[in-house]
């Protein structure tokens, strides 16, 4: 067996905001990448990925490319994989609901409309959690457009999801990955050996798996901290385990949807105690380190100038056209041109803006993400073919 080699994409300097590479190195043109080499008809290949019969794209929550790389060490399975390796752009904002929807559809956050962890319903104004849904809003309406799932299922390949069973029928998992056969597995062992079985059965086949301790361990307890490198420890041992038992000619992508910060207590702004980030401010989303501000009628220039003023160098804060303009969110359609932020916040260092009254679990976290910083737009693709 031997890897799979992989040209890593140029890279953008520390200094400023990492603008993901749409079109070229991001998330959704990984999956538009791997279904191309499929085989599967309309798709892209802007990865160069080799024809395979079976993919397996392992999503690993959390594991950011600097978090890796200055951890390679405690997970040398990985190590050996990052010198065939690249990093690619997670997408904006850098969260699990956006990038899922770009994995699971092949097409940027402006396209697929999952613009992060909390959103505004712009029929209601009701506020959208990703993660939890609300039944009230449709996710096959939220997210019409087909996922990679359901156009292999169309191109005669077969398409099947590994992921805790808590999912499977989440709004999310249907608004960014309906269409996949899904097998429940609980923990580590459960998920490669349902993994195994799933690229067993056919010829063609693409088994995207997903794991979500890295990412919990590090929202409790820091990505810096001792539990963070023990659990990496045990992604890599996930990682072997799936090397060793993969069919012949299959091809395993290990990537991620985000990488990680931690936030120290001297860098939290509270937006629940510091009135000027409420000045004009109907409703605020997204999370501490991406945040989407709607504001009242009439106030949205108000509220961007109060964000800058209040904010300063702690995070790059720009309006919804400037955003746009900027492509941080690729290309835009209307449908979801309405769910953006009148004033988009993207955090800077390791600053974050809380809310300890409306979000106080959300407060409470240790380590972060969401923003356009390196350390969170970076992430892995570590390829290997048996």
């Amino acid at each position: 067996m031997t890897p799979a080699a992989i040209d890593s994409p140029g890279s953008q300097p520390d200094s400023g905001p990492v603008v993901p590479g749409y079109g070229e190195n991001t998330l959704a043109d990984l999956s538009d990448s791997v279904l191309a080499s499929l085989g599967v008809p309309g798709s892209g290949n802007p990865l160069g990925l080799a024809a395979a019969g079976r993919v397996c794209v392992l999503l690993v929550d959390g594991l950011g490319w600097d978090l890796l790389r200055s951890h390679r060490s405690v997970a040398p399975v990985m190590a050996g994989l990052m010198e065939t390796g690249c990093w690619l752009t997670a997408g904006f904002p850098s969260t699990t609901a956006t990038s899922l929807g770009s994995l699971g559809t092949a097409r940027p956050p402006g396209q697929h409309g999952l613009l992060g962890y909390q959103v505004r319903v712009p029929e209601t104004g009701q506020l959208l959690n990703a993660l939890r849904w609300d039944k009230a809003v449709d996710p096959v309406a939220w997210q019409p457009g087909p996922t990679v799932f359901e156009r292999c299922a169309a191109a005669g390949v077969s398409a099947i999801r590994v992921a805790a069973g808590a999912f499977r029928d989440s709004g999310l998992s249907v608004a960014a990955m309906r269409g996949a056969d899904y097998r429940a597995a609980g923990t580590l062992g459960a998920l490669v050996a349902r993994t195994m079985s799933a690229l067993a059965e056919g010829r063609r086949a693409l088994v995207m798996a997903y794991t979500g301790d890295l990412d919990a361990t590090g929202h409790a307890w820091g990505c810096t901290s001792p539990a963070w490198r023990f659990q990496l420890g045990y992604v890599d041992r996930l990682v072997e385990q799936l090397v060793a038992v993969l069919p012949a000619g299959t091809a395993l992508y290990v990537t991620a949807d985000h990488g990680m910060v931690d936030v120290p207590a001297s860098e939290r702004i509270d937006a629940d105690t510091v009135p000027e980030l409420r000045d004009g401010v109907a409703l605020l989303a997204g999370e501490g380190r991406a945040r989407h501000v709607y504001a009242v009628p009439g106030a949205a220039a108000d509220a961007l100038a109060c964000w800058q003023a209040t904010l300063g160098d702690n995070a790059w804060v720009v309006s919804r056209a400037e955003a746009v303009e900027a492509g941080w969110f690729g290309s835009v359609a209307p449908l979801a041109e309405a769910r953006i932020g009148d004033v988009i916040a993207a955090m800077r260092g390791r600053s974050a803006v809380v809310a300890t009254q409306a979000e106080p679990r959300e407060s409470a976290l240790v380590g972060m993400h969401g923003s356009l910083t390196p350390a969170e737009q970076r992430v892995p693709l570590l390829g290997y073919v048996a």
